[in-house]
């Protein structure tokens, strides 16, 4: 069971939440209290030291980042509650933080706690402070060459400039990237998901199973239906109904 705390500054989202909880998560969670504020959640965090907390980012006291920052080491497990616009919410999925849109449905909230209770009995639990740096940086830096993305596999957690990443392929429900001058990683997220995320920074979803970063194509190849040679020589099969976005590129050079 992991031990969760809520801090929102609103009685009736902090209500809801519990209930839902309740009724949904009572098997994974078991929540030890709740906080009203910035203030409250510091003291609360101290004395009933819980697994996870659910932070609420705009409190009248400050926000739920002013509240992390007060911790030199981040031991314990967050989902940021939010109704952060579209660019924070691109700088959450960079830095692999978990969050619930407000309003809250059930299911958002069930996947969320979900991930949570796998992750709390997994040797990755203490790795929040390495996400959360991320997650500012990344809000502070608008450059394409500043952003940085958190990846996790089974063993480490890699913080990687976007600019050092040629590819990803799908591999089923993982992704394996490939990159400029490091051995490629796999990563158990889809490749679905990291393309919403870096859809908007360079790379094309060339095929159901590839997506590229333009900036180390070397040549489009005809022969075989088509092929996109990358950096290092990699080759990547362009699907008949990318094969236009592809050469459209070209076109723009």
């Amino acid at each position: 069971m992991v031990r969760t705390l809520i801090i929102d500054d609103e009685t009736r989202a902090r209500e809801g939440i519990q209930a839902m909880l309740e009724i949904y998560c009572k098997e994974d969670v078991q929540v030890v209290g709740q906080a009203k504020n910035l203030r409250t959640g510091i003291e609360a965090i101290k004395e009933l030291k819980p697994d996870l907390v659910l932070l609420d980012i705009q409190m009248p006291d400050g926000s739920g980042f002013d509240l992390l920052n007060r911790y030199g080491k981040i031991d314990f497990q967050v989902i940021f509650i939010t109704a952060f616009e579209e660019y924070a919410i691109r700088a959450f999925k960079f830095s692999a933080l978990d969050y619930i849109l407000k309003p809250i449905e059930p299911d958002d909230l069930i996947k969320a706690i979900k991930k949570a209770n796998e992750l709390h009995n997994s040797s990755q639990w203490d790795n929040i402070d390495v996400r959360f740096e991320t997650f500012l940086s990344n809000m502070k830096n608008h450059k394409v060459e500043d952003k940085k993305i958190v990846l996790r596999t089974t063993e480490n957690i890699y913080v990687i400039s976007i600019e050092d990443v040629v590819a990803l392929t799908s591999e089923r429900n993982y992704t394996r990237f490939y990159f400029r001058d490091r051995p490629n990683i796999i990563v158990s997220r889809t490749l679905k998901e990291f393309e919403g995320v870096l859809s908007d920074f360079g790379f094309l979803r060339i095929h159901r199973s590839h997506m590229i970063n333009l900036k180390y194509i070397d040549r489009y190849e005809k022969t075989d239906g088509g092929y996109a040679i990358m950096h290092g020589d990699l080759r990547f099969e362009v699907s008949q109904r990318r094969k236009e976005d592809l050469l459209s590129f070209f076109e723009h050079l």
